[in-house]
This record gives structure tokens, C-alpha cells and sequence, in this order.
């Protein structure tokens, strides 16, 4: 991943689907297991934080590594990224140390719109297309 700037665009296409596919298998994987009695809650923060890493992650193949932290922290996306981040340890706070499956639920659901919110910032005036909806939606 350091080197995905001088992987050629097809490997990197590959590296990118291959993690995000990654991703989404966590992601959903950490849904099922969250109603496993007991440890349920554990297998659940864990593998929902990792499929959200993951599929953060597989970005750095289409952009590589140094450039991806450098839109991540830009002003537009500051917010959005401190937030996913702060979901990410909280989730993981809230399932290992607080043992509270309401708040990792909570945690969860604000890592989804955090992570939403920073990758529509990618398409252009789509975050503008988005608060128009929700207010006409709202109003």
C-alpha cells in the first residue's frame, strides 16, 4: 500500500475492489455476528470498525497513501474525517470497556453518516444535492 502510486492503474483498480469488498464483508459480517450471545457485541464493534478501515483503506490504492491523508484533513473534509475516526474509537470504547450495545449501535450508525458524508465530498456539489434534499424532505 506505501507504493500504490507506482502500481499500474489495473493492479491498483484490483487493490481497490478487492478492499473495499473486504469492507463490506466485515461490515456486514460484524451485523450478523452482533446477535451472538455473550461475545456478540465484541465481534460486532470489531469487525464493523475493521470493514469501515477497510473500506477507507482501498481508497489509498486509487489515490495512494500520502495523498489520501492530505484530502482527508482538508477543510471540507476535516470534520466529516475527525468524526468517523472519534466513531471508530468510541465504538470500540463502547463494546470493549463500557460494555453498552446501545452505544456501539449509536457509535455504528454515526460512523455510516460520517463516512458517507466524507466520501460524497469526493462528488462535486453532491453534498450541496444532499442538504437541499433533506431540508425539502424536512420542510
Amino acid at each position: 500500500v506505501i507504493d500504490a502510486t507506482s502500481l499500474g492503474w489495473g493492479t491498483r483498480v484490483k487493490g481497490f475492489i478487492a478492499c473495499f469488498a473486504l469492507g463490506c464483508l466485515f461490515s456486514v459480517l460484524g451485523s450478523c455476528l452482533l446477535w451472538v450471545p455473550k461475545k456478540g457485541l465484541m465481534l460486532f464493534a470489531v469487525f464493523y470498525t475493521l470493514g469501515n478501515i477497510a473500506s477507507i483503506g482501498s481508497t489509498l490504492f486509487l489515490m495512494g497513501p500520502m495523498n489520501q491523508l492530505k484530502r482527508m484533513f482538508e477543510p471540507t473534509r476535516l470534520i466529516a474525517t475527525v468524526v468517523m475516526l472519534l466513531c471508530l474509537i468510541l465504538t470500540l470504547c463502547s463494546a470493549f470497556w463500557w460494555h453498552n450495545k446501545g452505544l456501539a449501535l449509536l457509535f455504528c450508525i454515526l460512523q455510516f453518516f460520517a463516512l458517507a458524508w466524507y466520501s460524497i465530498s469526493f462528488i462535486p456539489f453532491a453534498r450541496d444535492a444532499v442538504k437541499k434534499c433533506v431540508s425539502v424532505c424536512l420542510s
